[in-house]
């Protein structure tokens, strides 16, 4: 087959088309479409101004709030948590896709020297049987102690146990309560007949490399695998044996004019004579947005080099703890660091870097202060203040 050339505009474009950042985030609000189109949503603790998974979902559809999300997971049962490249929430129909990666994840851990000796079946068995005869149970509902002394990340070993069974799939988030995670037997949080189905190992790496492939538009076997990052690199070349009449072989232009190769979904052709140019609405991101997750992949199309450095000391940090990427149609602009303020419902911006050849632009600060009111409005801010 012939390989397709793709400029970096249209790379660019396709990017922005297949992660919902083409288009004005205004309109009806499909909160499960949008998780469905993504694939998953990251989930993260950190709230500097709005929690990860919020905001990522408010970035496509300024009409979401947050409620909306947990009403998915703890009534409706039409999402669940597991472990993408990091926590995740994820369709409830994609289940039984999924059972590759329960397993898969409880090897991984129960192999993890993290988790030490406290795994014993005494403990996985105790745990169970609370939650089996009282419901859902969160951390906090048992008293185990770290042993030694305590550093961090050092976990008490009834959370080492609960996150065990949750990887392996034997538990499931029942519900959150504030960001609070309740344990519940799978059973009774997975629909009966989507933990029936019973897919064969190739049948789920068929499912878990198309749909990343679906989701990217185009990327290396590297970059279709780390999208899920639910199998290994053997099942990803056996796949793309097995699916390669079906795949497009492209060359892609880089912003620095380079040229790489990379495969493409079969429906290529088509993405690019319906491409739209993406909308002029400037967007803060969250560090966690899937657009940017690939650090290299961003860098390469976009020539913005992002890095989170909220593990960074702080006398190391380049810019700061948490900081937002800016994105302005088909461009990075800028990065922006602000926290809020709840107690006195207040939105502070610390500090604007924008991306040298936009400097001074007055058009991209009236679009960066508008942007910022909204923002502010999703984490229930009454004000914007620039410190």
């Amino acid at each position: 087959m012939t390989e397709l050339k793709i400029s970096n505009q249209d790379a660019r474009h396709l990017w922005l088309n297949v992660n919902g950042l083409a288009q004005a985030p205004t309109g009806p609000i499909d909160v499960m479409a949008l998780v469905h189109a993504l694939g998953f949503v990251q989930l993260d603790t950190i709230q500097v101004v709005s929690r990860a998974h919020h905001h990522i979902l408010w970035s496509r559809n300024q009409n979401y709030r947050e409620p909306m999300l947990d009403k998915l997971l703890a009534q409706d049962r039409k999402v669940f948590e597991h472990f993408t490249h990091d926590a995740s929430v994820l369709p409830m129909e994609f289940l039984p896709m999924w059972d590759k990666q329960f397993r898969r994840m409880k090897d991984k851990v129960g192999r993890s020297s993290w988790y030490g000796d406290d795994l014993n079946d005494n403990l996985l068995g105790e745990v169970k049987r609370r939650i089996t005869a009282e419901g859902p149970l969160s951390t906090r509902d048992f008293d185990t102690k770290v042993d030694g002394p305590k550093k961090m990340w050092r976990r008490p070993p009834h959370k080492k146990a609960l996150d065990y069974l949750w990887y392996a799939g034997e538990l499931a988030t029942s519900h959150r309560t504030g960001f609070t995670k309740f344990y519940d037997l799978s059973e009774r949080v997975f629909p009966q007949e989507l933990q029936e189905q019973d897919l064969d190992n190739t049948a789920q790496v068929d499912w878990l490399c198309s749909a990343a492939l679906e989701r990217i538009g185009f990327g290396t076997l590297t970059e279709i695998r780390k999208f899920w990052d639910a199998t290994e690199v053997k099942d990803v070349s056996a796949w793309a044996k097995r699916a390669a009449s079906d795949l497009v072989p492209v060359a892609l232009e880089a912003s620095d004019g380079s040229w790489s190769k990379a495969l493409a979904c079969p429906d290529i052709e088509a993405r690019l004579s319906t491409l739209k140019t993406p909308t002029s609405r400037l967007r803060i991101l969250n560090p966690f947005d899937p657009a940017i997750r690939d650090r290299k992949r961003l860098k390469r199309l976009f020539g913005f080099d992002y890095t989170v450095e909220m593990f960074v000391p702080a006398d190391k940090r380049i810019w700061g703890y948490y900081v937002f990427p800016v994105l302005l149609g088909g461009t990075f602009v800028g990065r922006i660091e602000a926290k809020a303020d709840r107690p006195n419902g207040t939105l502070n911006v610390l500090n604007y870097w924008a991306e040298p050849e936009f400097k001074g632009s007055a058009t991209i600060r009236n679009k960066l202060d508008a942007e910022l009111t909204r923002f502010a409005r999703l984490a229930t801010l009454e004000t914007v203040q620039w410190v």
